[in-house]
């Protein structure tokens, strides 16, 4: 006999016997004197003088009822919090004329040195990426307009050891050459003058090797194809002035009829994009913020934003996506939806909107880009950049004597998160245009197809005064201009596109 022959209710006699209809009462308070919605139990106790993001109006839309693990970790995250965002707890650090903790530029600096001496065991699982230590500690210090050229030495003989004889450089000694470790050392050596010590052909020769037949690029021999290779593959071409011209043994080429590196790759980049607007790591997988960044940035590097990013992407789809990944009330990015803030995406989301911004129409996009600068220190615009400074001052920042950066507050500060979010800092903090007045595909030598040249127009800006007091910052607490595609100093890539503008093996 089955369970509703014993009488138990079916779906259609509860809906007819119990349901009914209730009127809510006439004022905006429940029994308990609340709002109408559960979010009370994320408003604050500090109220005066909010932003308009961590109100009242905006926080009582949060629900506590029908909790899942997801909305629990996120009420809990929120909770955590609230107490720094709304200066409840300072945490004991200084604090500016706006009344925002100030950045740690020494403590920050000295935690990245720490990072690159003797490091306790439990790094013995970096051991694969021992090249992003370079890169988040060196760029991260230049970040904090830190003297980084005594680093050159020494990284040039850290590293001579993992560039393999075919190419490329391994994550440590003995390892197979991989796309993320050759581009993490590239920065690095970028990052300190120290490219000479890069075997050129060799590292053409195997970027050959991972450029694949539709468009793409695989992430070492044999290995996973997805976005990021394409962006640190064109990044290593672009720094280091390599022939756009596939080598004679690509399989790209041979199993293809491609005839340099930048062949289909916007058409393979562009089914990336899934029906959210955001972009995946592949086809069809899951969008990902760092993901929308990897293409965003390929496609600046291919060619002028303006051109390449609408001609490949449905860039109102993807703003909508990428503006949906800011948190409230945190004020951070999360890199997926219904996923916790996490500092490291002030970069990697937060940088997209200098990019998106770019891709509008040259002849209206400095007049738009200064409207949305205005408006984005006051909040509004295609993101809240007042947001993000103050989730970092106040959020992201190690207190104590350690310093750092961290993911949020309960995590602990490391190399990778205090990099990234120092590059969102900046992001926030400064403003970036694309010059489109120069080539953006140099003919040096016509069998190699030429640089690519479209990257190394861009232009820095730093904030105006009163846009510094929308952000709440003081001097101090600003950061240097860093490259919205390479995500370097300005000057350490200018130094690269010099040193091998003439091209040639």
């Amino acid at each position: 006999m089955s369970s509703q022959e014993e009488g138990d209710d079916t779906l259609d006699e509860l809906l007819k016997d119990r349901a009914r209809i209730e009127e809510l009462p006439d004022n905006d308070e429940d029994e308990e004197g609340g709002p109408p919605f559960p979010g009370k139990h994320l408003q604050p106790k500090r109220k005066k003088d909010l932003p308009v993001w961590m109100s009242d109006a905006t926080l009582s839309l949060f629900h506590e009822d029908d909790q899942t693990p997801s909305t629990e970790a996120l009420a809990k995250t929120a909770a955590e919090c609230l107490p720094y965002l709304t200066l409840e707890d300072t945490q004991g650090l200084p604090l500016n004329s706006h009344g925002l903790p100030h950045l740690r530029r020494k403590p920050h600096a000295d935690f990245l040195r720490s990072c690159l001496g003797d490091l306790p065991a439990p790094y013995a699982a970096m051991d694969a990426s021992r090249p992003w230590l370079f890169y988040w500690c060196i760029a991260g210090q230049s970040f904090l307009n830190e003297d980084v050229s005594s680093y050159k030495d020494r990284l040039i003989e850290t590293v001579r050891p993992l560039q393999n004889p075919g190419g490329g450089f391994g994550g440590g000694h003995g390892q197979y050459s991989h796309c993320a470790c050759t581009y993490a050392t590239i920065l690095a050596l970028t990052a300190v003058d120290g490219l000479e010590v890069v075997d050129r052909k060799a590292m053409w020769h195997w970027l050959g090797q991972v450029k694949q037949p539709n468009g793409g690029f695989r992430m070492a021999a044999n290995a996973e194809q997805d976005i990021r290779g394409a962006y640190c593959a064109l990044t290593i071409l672009t720094l280091l002035n390599l022939p756009l011209a596939l080598p004679p043994d690509s399989p790209a080429r041979l199993a293809g009829g491609l005839e340099t590196f930048t062949d289909r790759l916007g058409a393979w980049i562009a089914t990336c994009q899934s029906y959210e607007g955001g972009i995946a790591g592949a086809p069809a997988n899951e969008v990902h913020g760092a993901y929308a960044f990897c293409a965003l940035a390929c496609l600046c590097i291919l060619d002028a934003p303006h051109r390449s990013i609408p001609a490949y992407l449905d860039v109102p789809l993807l703003t909508r996506w990428l503006a949906s990944m800011q948190t409230t009330p945190e004020g951070g990015f999360a890199g997926r939806p219904n996923k916790l803030v996490d500092a490291c995406y002030s970069h990697w989301v937060g940088a997209c909107f200098a990019l998106l911004e770019a891709a509008l129409p040259p002849e209206g996009n400095q007049q738009q880009h200064a409207v949305l600068a205005t408006k984005a220190g006051e909040g509004q615009g295609l993101w809240n950049k007042a947001a993000l400074v103050r989730y970092l001052l106040t959020c992201a920042q190690q207190p104590g004597k350690k310093g750092g950066m961290r993911d949020k507050p309960s995590a602990r500060p490391d190399g990778y998160h205090t990099c990234y979010s120092l590059s969102g800092l900046s992001a926030a903090q400064h403003r970036y245009r694309y010059d489109g007045r120069g080539e953006t595909r140099g003919e040096e030598e016509e069998e190699s197809g030429g640089r690519l040249l479209a990257a190394f127009h861009w232009r820095g800006e730093r904030g105006t005064a009163e846009e510094m007091k929308g952000l709440g910052v003081d001097e101090e607490d600003v950061v240097e201009l860093v490259h919205p595609v390479f995500v370097l100093r300005f000057e350490a890539v200018e130094g690269a596109r010099k040193r091998f503008a003439g091209g040639g093996l």
